[in-house]
Formats: structure tokens, C-alpha cells, sequence
């Protein structure tokens, strides 16, 4: 049975094409207003931007107003195209690279979660920057970093000690900007490592609406291939983990990351895995939105990225749009054009643990664990539904 038609939001999280997040050091905005006209001309709506913690807050005292600037320019420059923007506060992990500043390194050296004098910088930082961009009617939501629990175990803590560390910041964010989206991001180790020190629970009940991030190279492209059945659904997968967790079953998913990572998806399927996985989760009733990583390229002269990193764009850096953009726009043009008929399970699976209150048996629903498999097998049915015992 299908429910009414909606619109989810569907968006890019932005890369600039020239210098990479390098651009932040030497900021062009007609740079960044040539890259929101690539991805306004597909349809998107939103985009998600990443300014960099150190280079705004290198020292802690310090808050560099032209940085704060610069931000505030390319979000004016997404309006201009029509599009929202949600921010990211601590970069943190960009593309496997750790961007910290030099008052938490060398003889500095501390626990971002766990260091008090750490972390009254941290609040000074997402108070100042929190205020800066809710004075700007088009962003709609603020994230406190791009897979922060990436910064462990380089930056200690334990399970207590994340959540205690996620709401203090969340709580500053929400009285900086209490009219937009305050959210917490983690990547999928928070969901499927037993030992992992961010829980399940911090991303369902932590925040104003769940953020997951898919991503096939964690194992699962190795079930069954690129366009295997496991591959496609597996972003539906982490939402229906997600929904079965969370206390209030009508809380939103937001698909806040996807891509086509190589070689696991090779060029030649990109398309049909972009637009087959898409299709997939727009089914999905908790969905929120879809955002893709990444806007562009980056340049292949900037060294020392793994090897995928370079090729995830929707765009090169020359602005060609690639067979994945190609995909997501068709896909786009549909929605808009139709809405999308979101559909009731039809059939629902119990996981073997409860993610609520067994964290360490979190392996028990990973990919190629057999309840994953099952889920798999089932969803080629139509939506399954989970239910925590």
C-alpha cells in the first residue's frame, strides 16, 4: 500500500572544484557562484558546506571574522541560486585528512572529547559560528562535524563520555540557533562495530532529526558486487536501522552522505547504481532527504588523497557533469514532475539484539551478518520494516 505522494529534499555536499577546502585560504566567491550554478542546474535544493575548524579558530581566543565572512558569502551565494545550505562546524575529517589546530597538538596535546579546556573551545567556536549563519533566512540546518567519532581513537574517549560531549555542544548550538535543525553526524562504525565508543543511540536521539551516511566500501560491496542487491539497498538498510532505534518511530533520516566510491562501483555502473539505489530510498516513509557526496572532483595535482577520493564528484573540476549527476538529475526531474508514492512495509523483520541496549553485539546486524542477509532477501519483496526485540 502506498501513502501520499511527497518531495523529499535532495542536495550536494559541497567540494569546491578549485583547491578543495584549500579554497577556504584563499577564498573566491565567483568560484564558489560557478560551482552552485553546476548543481542548481540539476534541481538540487540544498547544499551542505564544511568551513574548517582551525582556520576559523586557530587559536582559542581567537575567531577569525573574515573566515566567518567568507562563510557567510557562499551561503548568500547558494540563495542566489535558489538553494538552502546546511553547516558543518568541526572539520574534523574531510576526505581522510584531519584538520585540527595546533592548541589541541604537539605538547598541546588532548582528547577532544574528554579535555574540559579542549572543549570550552569547541563551545566558544560553535556559539560564534552557530550565530554568524542563523542570521541567514536560507540555512535550515547546522551540523557539529563531518563524522566526528572518525576523531577517535586518535582523540580518546569512552561511550558516556561522547554523549556527554555531542549534547553539551548541541545545547550551545540549539541557544545560538534555535530556529534551525541542530544535528549530530557520525559515520557507520557508530552502527556496526561493537567496540566502537559512539553509539546508536547518540545518533537517534541526539539532535533534531537522524543523519546517516552510506557508504559501500565498508564491506558491504563485497556481498554481492556493485549492483548486487545487498550494494543497492544497503542506504536503505542503515535508514531502516536508524528508524527501528530511535524512541519516535516518525523521526526523520537523512541520507546526509552517498556516493560512488571506486573501484567498488566501477565508472561504467555509476549511473544505474546512483539511480537504483535513489529509487530505493525514496520509498522509505522516515526519509528526509538525499545528499550527495560530493559536488566535484578534486583536482588530481593535490596529492596524497586515496585514490577514490579524487573521482566523487558529481562534476569534474572543468564543471562536466558526470554519469552519476546524470542519473541523480533524471531521478530529480522525476520527482519534481510526479512526488514519489512512499510505501508501507510488507513485511517486517525483528534484529537479532537491540541496538538501544546491546552495543557490543552491534556486529550482529553489520553487512554479510545473517540478519543483514535476510533483510536483504526479503527487501527484494518490497520495504521491510525492523523491529528491535
Amino acid at each position: 500500500m502506498a501513502s501520499e505522494s511527497v518531495t523529499p529534499r535532495f542536495g550536494a555536499n559541497y567540494v569546491p572544484s578549485a583547491g578543495w577546502f584549500y579554497s577556504w585560504l584563499d577564498y573566491d566567491g565567483d568560484a564558489v557562484r560557478r560551482d552552485f550554478a553546476d548543481l542548481a542546474g540539476m534541481g538540487l535544493d540544498h547544499v551542505r558546506v564544511f568551513p574548517v575548524w582551525p582556520w576559523i579558530q586557530p587559536n582559542r581566543a581567537i575567531i577569525r571574522e573574515q573566515a566567518i565572512a567568507d562563510l557567510l558569502d557562499t551561503i548568500e551565494a547558494a540563495a542566489e541560486h535558489g538553494m538552502t545550505v546546511a553547516v558543518d562546524l568541526i572539520q574534523g575529517h574531510l576526505s581522510s585528512f584531519d584538520f585540527l589546530p595546533s592548541w589541541v597538538l604537539t605538547w598541546h596535546k588532548s582528547s577532544l572529547f574528554e579535555d574540559s579546556t579542549v572543549r570550552d573551545g569547541l563551545t566558544a567556536y560553535v556559539d560564534a559560528v552557530a550565530r554568524a549563519v542563523a542570521t541567514k533566512p536560507n540555512v535550515f540546518a547546522i551540523t557539529l562535524g563531518n563524522e566526528v567519532n572518525n576523531l577517535w581513537p586518535d582523540s580518546t574517549t569512552t561511550p558516556e563520555t561522547s554523549t556527554a560531549w555531542a549534547q553539551d555542544l548541541l545545547t550551545t548550538l540549539k541557544k545560538a540557533a534555535p530556529d534551525v535543525l541542530a544535528l549530530h553526524s557520525v559515520f557507520d562504525d557508530a552502527w556496526y562495530k561493537g567496540d566502537h565508543p559512539f553509539h546508536p543511540v547518540d545518533a537517534v536521539d541526539l539532535g533534531d532529526l537522524t543523519t546517516v551516511h552510506s557508504w559501500v566500501f565498508n564491506g558491504v560491496s563485497r556481498v554481492d558486487g556493485p549492483l548486487g542487491p545487498a550494494t543497492l539497498t544497503h542506504a536503505d538498510y542503515l535508514i531502516e536501522l536508524a528508524r527501528a532505534t530511535a524512541i519516535d518511530p516518525g523521526r526523520p533520516v537523512w541520507l546526509q552522505e552517498i556516493g560512488v566510491p571506486g573501484p567498488d562501483i566501477p565508472v561504467d555502473l555509476q549511473a544505474e547504481f546512483t539511480r537504483r539505489t535513489v529509487e530505493t530510498v525514496l520509498t522509505n516513509q522516515s526519509l528526509y532527504g538525499v545528499t550527495w557526496w560530493s559536488s566535484h572532483d578534486i583536482d588530481r595535482r593535490l596529492l596524497d588523497f586515496p585514490d577514490r577520493e579524487y573521482d566523487l564528484g558529481l562534476f569534474t573540476v572543468d564543471h562536466q557533469r558526470k554519469p552519476a549527476a546524470q542519473a541523480l538529475a533524471g531521478v530529480i526531474a522525476e520527482v519534481q514532475a510526479n512526488g514519489v508514492q512512499q510505501q508501507a512495509a510488507a513485511t517486517t523483520l525483528t534484529a537479532p539484539i537491540n541496538l538501544r541496549t546491546e552495543p557490543d553485539r552491534r556486529a550482529e546486524v553489520a553487512p554479510g551478518s545473517e540478519f543483514h542477509l535476510h533483510w536483504v532477501e526479503a527487501r527484494a519483496n518490497g520495504p521491510v520494516r525492523i523491529a528491535l526485540p
